[in-house]
């Protein structure tokens, strides 16, 4: 820990890209400070061990708060001098603390983890009802009822300072500040398509568009395509089944193992990427036949934990895209969508390496699009394992939303409704902003979701499934 940190020059020029340093509501927690902070306590460990005194444990309570203050976006990475990424310094702070048992537990997170390593579907199907379905809507009720009186204190309030543990109450009245109005899909695309099966590896394919020329692509979705939005999971399969493509699937519910690497949790990660290694190259032997070149992620996420997946070992020669980096080099785009203005929210973790976010989404959507800056709050487990420090963070990102939407010259909140609409390309970005809907009235759409309402109607998961069940599905014994 201390090797990651010991070239800190104290500059300071990470302090305009921290995410958790927002002056006006956190002046405390730039990744200089927290360098600081964390330079103090291995110190104070170290003075102890030498002069025999015991060790304190009030100090595993001082690395829990620092590495709290983090979204792991890595952001502080590119300005620092020295290339300190205080992202990867949070991991191995949690790591620390994970293996010592010293974490601070947290039912948010706890409950996260247990819905990111569960694989089979019918335990998927009862969390995914409690937990998302049922605990959305619970926090917009409590949010309603918290609203009519005095709870949540004025809409404008700066955010108070987290320095420390937080109070349950804090946290009770902290998670239910902003509301989350997002319709989720009754069932996973898996589900509807009949692909739950983790014996069998389904391929995808329009018999009258697919010939031996054929681009096929390997299709990792990842949890928050495939167990979250499961709508973006099935809007990137209908894209890729419209241009004539061959999209294999891994088999079964699969998670990358980032979420739980960054968590602390750094043994369960390795084990589910090594899993999900060993059982990619099982795919690769048995469909050797097909010339795979394309690895397709429809989530930033898994993008960077794919990226440490060594694919080209697997799919000799390939290479890892997003969906929309992928669709724009295949040519497909919208010719503008009238009468509606597009503001684009690249997530920390973005999954467009390739090519500049803000061109790629402005050539797919056939016109220009404007960037808005900052976390949306969400990170991860953040929101709701510590919803204070993600206030801080909403605090921030609402100002910029309504910049953007100013910028674009809607002044009120009734005109943004339909005028204007907030992209993305992360599914917990997706969740992380509805957030703003009732006090910007925008609302939130995935890219490539957008697309397939547009290009295949309004209908279009229904004509997809019903394409796909008649014959667009080819199941391979694993």
């Amino acid at each position: 820990l201390n090797d990651d940190v010991k070239h800190c020059l104290r500059c300071g020029k990470c302090k305009p890209k921290c995410m958790t340093h927002v002056p006006r509501a956190n002046l405390l927690y730039s990744p200089r400070n927290k360098i600081l902070g964390t330079g103090l306590v291995i110190e104070a460990f170290l003075y102890e061990e030498q002069t025999r005194r015991g060790i304190s444990l009030e100090h595993f309570d001082e690395m829990n708060d620092v590495a709290d203050h983090c979204t792991v976006c890595h952001k502080c990475e590119a300005p620092c001098p020295v290339d300190i990424d205080f992202g990867d310094v949070t991991m191995r702070m949690r790591k620390i603390l994970t293996e010592r048992g010293k974490k601070n537990f947290n039912a948010g997170t706890w409950a996260a983890m247990k819905f990111l390593n569960a694989t089979d579907p019918r335990t998927i199907k009862i969390m995914r009802k409690g937990m998302l379905d049922w605990g959305f809507k619970g926090i917009t009720l409590a949010h309603d009822l918290a609203a009519k009186t005095r709870l949540l204190g004025r809409p404008n309030d700066i955010p108070q300072a987290t320095t420390g543990k937080p109070k349950l109450k804090d946290i009770a009245v902290e998670l239910v500040r902003r509301p989350i109005r997002v319709e989720l899909p009754k069932r996973s695309y898996r589900a509807e398509l009949g692909l739950e099966d983790r014996s069998m590896i389904p391929i995808l394919r329009d018999s009258a568009k697919v010939t031996d020329d054929s681009d096929a692509v390997f299709y990792f979705p990842g949890c928050g395509s495939e167990r979250l939005f499961s709508d973006i999971g099935l809007a990137t399969l209908a894209m890729l089944y419209e241009v004539g493509v061959q999209t294999v699937l891994p088999p079964g519910y699969l998670c990358c193992g980032y979420p739980q690497t960054s968590a602390g949790m750094h043994d369960t990660g390795q084990r589910i990427t090594t899993d999900n290694r060993v059982l990619f190259h099982r795919v690769a032997n048995t469909l050797n036949y097909m010339d795979i070149k394309t690895v397709i992620v429809s989530c930033g996420t898994c993008m960077d934990q794919l990226l440490k997946y060594e694919f080209e070992k697997i799919f000799p020669g390939c290479r890892l895209l997003d969906i929309h980096e992928y669709l724009m080099e295949k040519g497909v785009r919208l010719d503008g969508v009238d009468g509606v203005q597009y503001l684009y929210h690249d997530p920390c973790h973005t999954p467009m390496k390739t090519h500049d976010p803000v061109k790629v989404a402005g050539s797919l959507m056939g016109q220009s699009v404007t960037l808005s800056d900052r976390c949306c709050g969400e990170a991860g487990t953040l929101g709701t394992a510590r919803p204070d420090i993600a206030n801080q963070l909403r605090f921030r990102k609402a100002e910029e939303l309504r910049n953007g939407i100013e910028a674009l010259g809607v002044e009120s909140r009734t005109q943004t409704q339909g005028q204007v609409k907030l992209l993305t390309s992360c599914p917990a970005c997706q969740q992380g902003l509805a957030r703003y809907g009732d006090e910007t009235g925008i609302k939130t759409d995935y890219i490539v979701v957008e697309m397939a309402r547009h290009l295949l109607g309004t209908g279009w998961q229904d004509a997809f499934v019903g394409k796909a069940k008649a014959g667009g599905i080819e199941r391979v014994l694993l």
